[in-house]
């Protein structure tokens, strides 16, 4: 079997938050590399995937030997500022229920971690948290 493809893999991870958040109330979704400018006054998330350690879990070579890919997810999550954490929280609430400890296209996800308040918001004037959810992919070559 071939190395897993990591724009698969990136693809079922972001397409279920980017779907969530197309359900009502909507809420634009972000990626890396993508520009934007924020709406003032809206609410809006960005989400990032970051692959980490790959090992070995069976002895073998380019065949016939299964190796486990690590990575994170983190999802930022910006609501109007002066307006409480409620909103913030609604979002949260809907991105860890589609993360928490489960399997998806082979993709396994840990429990979620958040919603953490960030002190200071970038870009200012909103409140901001995140949610960080590890994952592991078992790749079968």
């Amino acid at each position: 079997m071939a190395a897993t493809d990591l724009n698969d893999v990136r693809s079922t991870i972001e397409s279920r938050l980017e779907t969530e958040l197309k359900k009502a109330p909507p809420v634009p979704v972000i990626f890396h590399n993508t520009p934007f400018t924020p709406t003032p006054h809206f609410s809006w998330c960005q989400c990032l995937l970051t692959f980490g350690n790959s090992n070995y879990q069976t002895l073998g070579g380019t065949t016939g030997s299964t190796n486990s890919i690590s990575g994170v997810v983190s999802m930022n999550i910006f609501t109007p500022k002066g307006q409480g954490p409620g909103a913030n929280f609604e979002i949260g609430k809907r991105i860890r229920d589609l993360y928490n400890r489960i399997i998806v296209s082979g993709v396994s996800f840990d429990a979620p971690i958040g919603p953490q308040v960030l002190e200071n918001s970038e870009p200012e004037g909103y409140f901001q948290t995140q949610i960080r959810v590890t994952f592991d992919i078992y790749e079968a070559l």
